[in-house]
């Protein structure tokens, strides 16, 4: 079973949360949600594809299509997507935009992500799957980039150019920090700590300065 999370901030009521990080702004909105733990960090905005094939997330897609609900994507701190091995704290939910057969006859599904949750607490259901207590995070602000990001924004645009299918769901909003700094933090060859780092990043200012730098030891 998953670790539980342990996290300061009032139960249930706006505040703030205190991660390796920093601060993190959490709503007063809680809810229930089932989870699905991965080795990838899911940002809003951003797509994810996915083969289903286990039973009990089988069943999970079929409630979330039938009752039109998100799932929350948690990255897994360890290799093991089994449902054994412990999780970041925060993580996104992720609503079902379409979904199809493969030839092998598995269950395909591409969602999008939505908004940030921070974990409080984890129950698993007898057929195996978890469900995660969780608060809401605030959005963040939308920005105007600033000039000395635009050559990252020259380089984003030059990536998403290659990855039109991948990316064919997902609203372009090129005029947005935030934005552009989840999908750099999504194609840029980075560990899932790191990105796991930039999606608890709540500035988004402060993220492209990390990305940034980033991609000057790429150069290297």
């Amino acid at each position: 079973m998953f670790n539980n999370c342990c996290l300061h901030g009032g139960a249930g009521r706006k505040g703030q949360a205190s991660l390796p990080g920093g601060e993190i702004a959490v709503t007063d909105s809680r809810a229930e949600i089932p989870l699905f733990p991965l080795r990838t960090v899911l940002f809003p905005g951003g797509p994810l594809p996915l083969r289903i094939f286990e039973t009990r997330y089988v069943d999970m897609i079929g409630r979330c299509l039938k009752d039109e609900i998100g799932f929350g994507v948690v990255a897994l701190k360890d290799s093991d997507e089994t449902g054994s091995g412990e999780v970041h704290q925060v993580g996104t939910l992720a609503r079902i935009i379409d979904w199809y057969q493969f030839d092998d006859g598995l269950l395909g599904i591409t969602a999008l992500g939505e908004t940030r949750f921070l974990l409080r607490g984890i129950r698993r259901q007898e057929d195996g799957l978890n469900l995660g207590e969780v608060d809401f995070l605030e959005a963040e602000p939308e920005l105007p980039l600033p000039e000395r990001f635009y050559p990252l924004l020259a380089l984003l645009e030059n990536v998403l150019s290659e990855l039109e299918a991948q990316y064919r769901f997902v609203e372009k909003q090129f005029e947005d920090a935030g934005w552009i700094g989840c999908r750099l933090a999504e194609v840029l060859p980075l560990s899932i700590e790191q990105k796991q780092m930039c999606l608890e990043i709540s500035d988004p200012v402060k993220r492209l300065e990390v990305l940034a730098s980033v991609v000057e030891s790429l150069k290297k």
